[in-house]
């Protein structure tokens, strides 16, 4: 069992933050998985059509991420939040990219309902997760850079465990060692806002779309919420 935590400092400043915590055990990564298929294929459709489009910095989803990277001396438009930078990559490319399903699927719900979303193979964490504002001592391993070593400004907010910062940014990249793949077996996925007051019921309709997703090809799918009313959640 992990549990994920989210500091006071982090939900003081932050108050109507809600994180949508979706377990997903016994993951067959490497059989088709056609449901995430037609999801990646009618979003691709959609923005060649011109009938729908990614939100972009423009969108108070979006603006409030770009707000919240200032606060913590992150300039978003250089280092943006994940699905900000998926969404332009997105609209520029005309396709999203094929990693493997598990990541394929939290891509499609993020970049459909504009909600940073990341995932952590739990086989690969160390202890309990923390969602805490950086001392700048920790150590991060980029995602597709296992031999690369930075160390996160302090007072940014990260995702971390006892082995090190899971998260820079608080979502703009994920780390090495937890990256999903094709043989994960248990991994939580996260889709976050900040607007709670505005977007939870979106949270939520997007974090039941992605248990939907992956339901059929695991044992069991669950979803739990973090937020300040629940700062601490069991997964």
């Amino acid at each position: 069992m992990t549990t994920f935590r989210i500091a006071p400092d982090v939900t003081d400043a932050f108050p109507d933050t809600l994180i949508a915590l979706v377990t997903a055990t016994g993951l067959r990564g490497r059989e088709p998985w056609p449901d995430t298929t037609a999801a990646l294929e009618g979003l691709e459709r959609g923005l060649a059509d011109g009938v729908w489009q990614p939100a972009d910095e423009a969108d108070p989803r979006i603006e409030a991420w770009h707000t919240a990277y200032r606060s913590f001396g992150t300039n978003p438009r250089r280092v943006r939040p994940s699905v900000d930078a998926l969404g332009r990559r997105f609209a520029k490319r005309g396709t999203l990219p094929r990693i493997n399903p598990a990541v394929d699927s939290y891509n499609a719900v993020s970049v459909r309902h504009g909600l940073p979303a990341g995932a952590f193979d739990l086989d690969h964490v160390t202890g309990d997760v923390d969602i805490r504002y950086a001392d700048g001592s920790e150590e991060f391993t980029p995602l597709g850079e296992p031999e690369a070593v930075e160390n996160p400004k302090p007072g940014e907010i990260v995702y971390a465990d006892a082995g090190g910062v899971l998260t820079r940014h608080w979502n703009h990249r994920d780390a090495h060692r937890t990256r999903v793949t094709e043989d994960s077996d248990r991994v939580v996925f996260v889709l976050e806002t900040l607007r709670a007051t505005h977007d939870g019921d979106l949270v939520r309709v997007a974090a039941q779309e992605l248990r939907g997703l992956l339901a059929p090809h695991c044992e069991h799918a669950d979803v739990r919420y973090l937020g300040p009313a629940d700062p601490k959640v069991t997964v």
